[in-house]
């Protein structure tokens, strides 16, 4: 596939000209989609496991008394845990075989070298490719809306701790801000049933001063960061796949088999 395997291509066009025409192979986009996608799947899978771990914490500690309360909550992140393990494990390997189909559909590649030729299973590989490509995009698209909902809860927490602060710092008295709650039943983190199942008042003004809550706002936002740079991943591959697969077409009707 590359110049240098050809000696005699190297000595006939000097070694400036072979690496022109090596670097014109690459196909970049295919290469630019798999590194965001590696990017954004060591941001998701990392940072999410470790704000998930961060998260078990917190509700232990501060939304509920009961260890009834949470086992559900501590199952579906034990189980989901492992799911980020085989997601990275899919989406790297599922990168090479992209970025392998694309150095293969490379138009410029077609051009130096005359002996790669479509062919009816290059096209139908490529076609496959095109149509798991758009359903992981879509896919993903709705577990990037579900990384929000974590943001979502701390961000409103954060602001309400806020609150809370400002009326602390403007009334003296207590019942003005004890109120003030944050329930995570309403998240679908607890049941309905679980005690207390909220944090109100200064005491959830302090957990806010926490390094804890911190560090899982934090990791949410990377991992929501990480999510987003795969599903743009997903959409550059997706127009790489497309291109590479009409490039396959065009050979074939040109009679290049």
């Amino acid at each position: 596939m590359f110049p240098v395997r050809q000696p005699w291509l190297c000595k006939a066009l000097g070694c400036y000209d072979c690496c022109i025409r090596c670097i014109g192979a690459v196909p970049y986009p295919s290469l630019v989609a798999t590194l965001l996608c590696y990017a954004g799947m060591a941001l998701f899978c990392g940072c999410g496991h470790e704000a998930l771990t961060q998260t078990e914490v917190l509700v232990e500690t501060y939304f509920a008394r009961n260890v009834q309360d949470y086992a559900v909550m501590t199952s579906f992140i034990k189980y989901f845990q492992y799911v980020l393990y085989g997601l990275a494990s899919f989406f790297f390997l599922y990168g090479i075989l992209l970025l392998a189909e694309g150095f293969y559909t490379t138009s410029a590649v077609k051009q130096t070298f005359g002996e790669f030729r479509s062919t009816q299973c290059g096209r139908c590989l490529s076609l496959t490719f095109i149509i798991v490509t758009y359903i992981l995009a879509f896919i993903w698209l709705a577990v990037f809306a579900f990384t929000s909902i974590p943001v979502f809860f701390l961000f409103n927490m954060e602001q309400t701790c806020h609150n809370i602060n400002i009326l602390a710092e403007t009334t003296p008295s207590i019942n003005q801000h004890a109120w003030i709650c944050m329930d995570a039943r309403q998240y679908g983190l607890l049941p309905w049933n679980a005690v207390p199942g909220k944090v109100c008042g200064m005491t959830l003004a302090s957990i806010c001063k926490t390094s804890e809550f911190y560090i899982t706002y934090d990791l949410y936002i990377a991992a929501f960061a990480g999510a987003g740079i795969t599903l743009l991943a997903l959409f550059v591959y997706m127009v790489a796949t497309t291109y590479n697969y009409a490039v396959l077409r065009f050979l074939g009707r040109k009679g290049v088999r």
